[in-house]
């Protein structure tokens, strides 16, 4: 890779794991189906300048709803409902585990022993995570948080399905695709009154953290990690992932003072561990296709 484009896969996933942070002071003031709907909101103004890619409705709103929508909400509640800012940003990349398990489901693609073995550690350091649950906050919120990833991989599968569409324009439609339900879903769960009164008293830091959230972590920052997917094989790009669990963490500590017990620590670095494996085998081949009978 050019040393412009490694600078600029660093600062993509320090922009990622600051996200996490961020989130987490927006939280303090809005609630989970609104932050996540304004996120998303100003990260589609794009929309208004860009006409739709050339992609079925039906395969951008699914792929909207696990990639962002799935995705962010369950994040956005899992940290409202308190797990930490550091372990969520772990969890999240556990993504990488799910995807190459549902990509040999199907596709057929047969992950190397190299992946086999990573997903087996990452899901070792997942399983000492779950065994701290309890001291700080609750089974249910790790549960809902586990949709994070889950949503994550699927979306990543589907996203092969639009192949050839530009980046940017895919990325601000998926975006509004997932605002307008979110939006619905704010007014229904915290009613009108409830979310006028977040939006018309937000502080300027929620304000800010909100545009650092829709207009650089997710704008931009996708962009970036798009057009880098599209110049450079992932295997080159994808490692540069594993820096965002150990910035939000470590920003999560300093801003919030978190500090996390000898289970967990190991069980996040069992969990990273396992997706740098993972990420850097090689590319898992498909399976043979079987023979055709006369």
């Amino acid at each position: 890779m050019k040393p412009a484009d490694i600078l600029i896969a660093i600062l993509v996933a320090i922009i990622w794991g600051l996200a996490f942070v961020a989130s987490r002071i927006a939280l303090d003031e809005l609630s989970p189906e609104l932050m996540t709907a304004l996120r998303f909101t100003i990260a589609a103004v794009p929309c208004l300048f860009i006409r739709k890619p050339k992609i079925a409705w039906s395969l951008l709103i699914t792929i909207s709803f696990t990639l962002f929508l799935g995705q962010f909400l369950s994040q956005a509640y899992g940290i409202a409902h308190g797990v930490p800012v550091g372990l969520t940003s772990v969890v999240v990349q556990s993504q990488a585990l799910f995807t190459i398990g549902f990509a040999a489901v199907a596709f057929g693609e047969r992950p190397t022993p190299m992946q086999a073995l990573g997903t087996g550690i990452a899901a070792i350091g997942l399983l000492m995570i779950c065994g701290t649950v309890g001291y700080d906050f609750s089974a249910a919120a790790f549960a809902v948080l586990m949709i994070s990833p889950v949503s994550f991989a699927v979306g990543n599968l589907l996203l092969r399905g639009a192949r050839g569409v530009p980046i940017f324009d895919l990325f601000a439609w998926l975006c509004l695709a997932s605002a307008i339900p979110l939006f619905a879903l704010a007014l229904i769960a915290n009613g009108p009154a409830s979310t006028w009164t977040s939006l018309s008293h937000i502080s300027l830091t929620s304000a800010l953290c909100m545009l650092a959230l829709g207009g650089v972590s997710t704008s931009i920052a996708y962009w970036l990690w798009g057009r880098l997917l599209r110049d450079y094989p992932a295997a080159q790009v994808v490692p540069f992932a594993l820096l965002v669990p150990f910035v939000g963490s470590a920003a999560s500590s300093v801003v919030f003072g978190e500090r996390f017990g000898p289970l967990r620590l190991a069980g996040m670095l069992t969990v990273i561990g396992g997706i740098a494996v993972m990420v850097l085998a090689k590319r898992p081949k498909a399976l043979p296709e079987e023979p055709k009978v006369a």
